[in-house]
């Protein structure tokens, strides 16, 4: 469906969508997949800049990027304001407080382990004396805060703060977005990628929880997105063609387990 031809009032989406005049867009530089820096400028790129660029112009707003480090600053600046849309995997617990999309990438999250571990599958890793290393707050670390059984989260502010926590203390494990964590063992020959996943991490837009009008157009956005391969498109433009693409909501979607 084309977002122009939805009934509602653009209006009435730009006034809930960003009661300031300006487009707020929350960046997550700790998600290396949706966001990267630009070596010439060091400004944001990436799909989710790509997607909100196109957002922006769309409703006639001017866009002003605001940076976080990681996904948990980016819930945490919520209570603040200081945002009006933002890039985030989706979480029952983020949603009690922000309305969700449906996906618009899957990403998988893996594990680490030293290259001697004795750790070869993703649920191994799962009993007593195994602390693995997350980044607060991240998507993986409120999933395996609700699934581990017996590991211990070890937690540091970022998802790359995870990774240096898991070397200096001789951690069993860290975790994280596949992507990220596959080029950190390709650098580094003292450690490996467990085979697989433990989780799906399910990538969409939010907004506050209070903005309806906005969601529903966000809703009619990321469903064009999907099925006119813009998102493919900004995918491969920025480095990223092997990222999954979420199915369009009315395919379905993939499950976050």
């Amino acid at each position: 469906m084309n977002v122009k031809s939805a009934e509602l009032s653009i209006k009435a989406v730009v006034e809930d969508l960003a009661p300031g005049g300006t487009l707020r867009t929350a960046i997550n530089f700790g998600n290396a997949v949706l966001v990267q820096r630009s070596p010439a400028t060091g400004e944001p790129k990436g799909v989710s800049v790509e997607l909100a660029k196109e957002l922006a112009s769309r409703l006639g707003l001017p866009l002003e990027y605001v940076i976080y480090e990681a996904a948990g600053k980016v819930f945490e600046a919520l209570k603040n304001d200081e945002w009006d849309i933002a890039f985030m995997a989706i979480d029952p617990q983020r949603a009690l407080e922000i309305a969700f999309t449906e996906p618009y990438v899957v990403i998988e999250g893996s594990y680490v382990v030293p290259r001697n571990s004795p750790y070869q599958k993703n649920e191994e890793l799962d009993q007593p004396g195994v602390r693995i290393a997350v980044g607060a707050n991240a998507a993986y670390d409120l999933y395996l805060a609700r699934t581990l059984q017996h590991a211990e989260l070890v937690r540091a502010p970022t998802t790359p703060g995870a990774v240096d926590l898991f070397l200096e203390e001789k951690l069993e494990a860290a975790a994280g977005v596949r992507y990220g964590l596959k080029q950190f063992a390709e650098s580094n020959r003292e450690v490996r990628l467990i085979d697989g996943h433990f989780m799906l991490i399910r990538q969409a837009m939010g907004v506050p929880i209070s903005r309806g009008i906005g969601k529903q157009y966000l809703d009619l956005f990321i469903d064009e997105m999907i099925t006119s391969g813009f998102i493919k498109r900004k995918l491969v433009e920025n480095g990223q063609p092997d990222v999954t693409v979420a199915p369009a909501p009315s395919r379905g979607i993939a499950a976050n387990t």
